[in-house]
């Protein structure tokens, strides 16, 4: 019998998992080599960086007290503000600041007792990095004080104090101080950074009237500055600084992070108004007699009505449209629009086309400064009388005259039909008269009307809200229907609890729920009389809705022309606010309404 002896050998999973073992083993030994290296690179680079530090400043020990300054700065000396050393072939570079400190030990400069010879001695500080290695380019930073050898002597310079703050008034460490003197020569130049409190102190500064222009700076802040006086800005509010012999001088500056506002132009159905040319300008002004603003700009809204901004300052924004073909029927939120500093705000802007005269009311809580909606907002004289929500969209109707046979809401005088006993001539619906009689009761049915986009809607107003009691109770009453397309099959009309035996007898009565989220509608007006001799009236009918481009708190009047008019907001739960305003132009007005106590 032959004996068979099988060679076994390996199969190819057992070779790819012992290669992906010895894979991992081998990344791991690679990579915490590589961390080694690292690691003593790093060190490496930190020693050099120390010595050449320690060198340099062992050098400004050994130099003369006067001469231990900053080229063209404060104090003036021989030291570059920045240089550049090679150390075992690798580049660094160094920053040299030197202050002046004023010891408390004999006074201070301004203090009780005073120092007349503030310089007590000098604060030198160097950091160097190497910006091109391949490790973190964190400075490392070694400072030293230098000490006169002999007494002090009386000084003719003065002192310059900067304070250096944000919107909230606390302190901003870390800023970047730039300051030329363009008296001496050549300039003095001063760079540095305030501290831990926002300060920084310049003391034995070189006397100046008008000759330092300080510029205030943050990575990711806003800046802040002296200002020359000049054709453009002939009265700045922050002119450069004054130093005068042996006093301080204290000037602050406001920094903050800065903001992106996002600005948008629609119309009140949503809908995208591209190209509109507008001016931006904020509250904060750097000059007077004539104020100029820090801010102020001409812009325009692109194809999609969007202009984003960035790296704004935080402060009170305003709009003007003059230069465009529209009004600001209203704004989310409210103008002046408050930006904070680091924030990213959305500004929707609610256009409608130009006309000579309007007026916008803004309607804001008295305590709390917040938009208030559904206050009522009454707008009249002798030819004119009005009344609109705030923070809602509407669509009105206010003339029947022009007829029936109008499926679509296109003409606003038009309608769709009516019972043939309704009387419309006058713009106004009554019923018909025959004789000294009229007729007992009649309806009409509106034309389809399109809110512009899907809304949720509010209430159903209308004019007059009583009708006579002669009429009977309940002489006028309407149902509505709503649906997501412009022409359905077919229409269900109801009153306040969305049954068809329902009906709307009370102006601003809650529309049924059931309506909101449609954005066609239609209504149905029925007129009733128990006395042939009386007759109901609807001189105006209004639905209110909101949508995303409903203005908060506001509403808007754009068919009032020009004159004095008597204005009445009124809500419940706070006290009624009117008196008479003039309108000429495109106007709009704050009212701000207080509670009920």
């Amino acid at each position: 019998m032959v004996i068979k002896k099988i060679k076994k050998g390996f199969t190819l999973i057992e070779v790819l998992v012992a290669t992906s073992i010895f894979l991992i083993f081998a990344l791991g030994v690679y990579g915490g080599l590589q961390l080694v290296f690292r690691i003593v690179y790093q060190s490496r680079i930190r020693i050099l960086e120390t010595s050449i530090l320690s060198s340099q400043l062992e050098i400004v020990r050994n130099m003369p007290f006067e001469s231990v300054g900053i080229l063209g700065g404060v104090p003036v000396g021989l030291l570059p503000r920045s240089s550049t050393t090679t150390r075992n072939g690798i580049d660094f570079d160094i920053l040299t600041t030197v202050r002046n400190v004023d010891d408390p030990f004999d006074g201070t400069l301004g203090g009780s007792p005073s120092d007349l010879s503030p310089a007590d001695f000098k604060l030198v500080e160097m950091s160097i990095v190497c910006s091109k290695c391949l490790t973190q380019k964190t400075p490392v930073i070694i400072n030293t004080l230098i000490a006169p050898k002999n007494l002090e002597g009386d000084s003719d310079n003065g002192a310059l104090f900067m304070h250096v703050f944000g919107a909230d008034g606390l302190a901003v460490p870390g800023a970047n101080v730039h300051i030329v003197n363009t008296d001496q020569n050549p300039d003095l130049v001063i760079d540095d950074t305030t501290d831990n409190n926002g300060m920084l102190r310049i003391v034995d500064t070189p006397t100046g009237t008008l000759a330092y222009h300080i510029n205030v700076s943050k990575s990711g802040y806003s800046s802040d500055q002296t200002i020359v006086s000049s054709s453009d800005n002939p009265n700045p509010l922050r002119p450069p600084a004054n130093v005068a012999k042996q006093t301080v001088t204290a000037i602050s500056f406001a920094i903050d992070r800065t903001s992106n506002l996002n600005i948008s132009t629609l119309n009140s159905s949503c809908t995208v108004v591209a190209n509109v040319p507008f001016k931006l300008f904020g509250n904060k002004i750097l000059g007077t007699d004539p104020d100029v603003y820090k801010y102020s700009q001409n812009l325009t809204t692109n194809s999609s009505g969007i202009n984003n901004l960035t790296g704004m300052e935080w402060d009170k924004y305003n709009l003007d449209l003059s230069a465009s073909s529209y009004d600001v029927a209203g704004t989310s939120p409210l103008t002046p629009l408050n930006l904070a500093p680091g924030a990213t705000q959305d500004f929707s802007v609610i256009l409608m086309p130009h006309v000579s005269d309007s007026l916008l009311v803004k309607v804001v809580d008295a305590g709390t400064e917040l938009p208030l909606a559904g206050a009522m907002v009454k707008l009249s004289n002798g030819s004119y009388d009005k009344t609109l929500p705030t923070g809602f969209g509407y669509v009105r109707q206010t003339s029947w005259s022009g007829g029936s046979g109008q499926l679509n809401f296109t003409n606003e005088t038009k309608y769709y039909s009516d019972s043939g006993t309704i009387n419309n001539a006058s713009g106004d619906l009554k019923l018909k008269k025959s004789g000294q009689q009229y007729s007992t009761g009649g309806w009409l049915l509106s034309s389809i009307i399109d809110a512009g986009s899907v809304v949720n809607f509010g209430s159903i107003i209308w004019s007059p809200i009583s009708q006579l009691a002669d009429c009977g109770s309940n002489s006028l009453s309407l149902q509505v229907a709503g649906s997501d397309v412009a022409d359905p099959a077919s229409w269900d009309y109801s009153g306040p609890d969305g049954t068809a035996g329902s009906y709307y007898t009370v102006s601003n009565d809650a529309l049924w729920s059931g309506l909101s989220g449609k954005r066609y509608i239609r209504y149905k007006v029925f007129l009733n009389t128990i006395d042939d001799h009386c007759s109901p009236l609807l001189s105006e009918l209004l639905f209110t809705f909101t949508n995303g481009c409903t203005p908060p708190g506001q509403a808007f009047f754009n068919d009032s022309g020009s004159g004095t008019f008597n204005l009445e907001v009124s809500r419940d739960g706070y006290n009624t606010n009117s008196g008479e305003m003039v309108i000429s132009g495109n106007t709009d007005i704050l009212v701000r309404l207080s509670p009920v106590n």
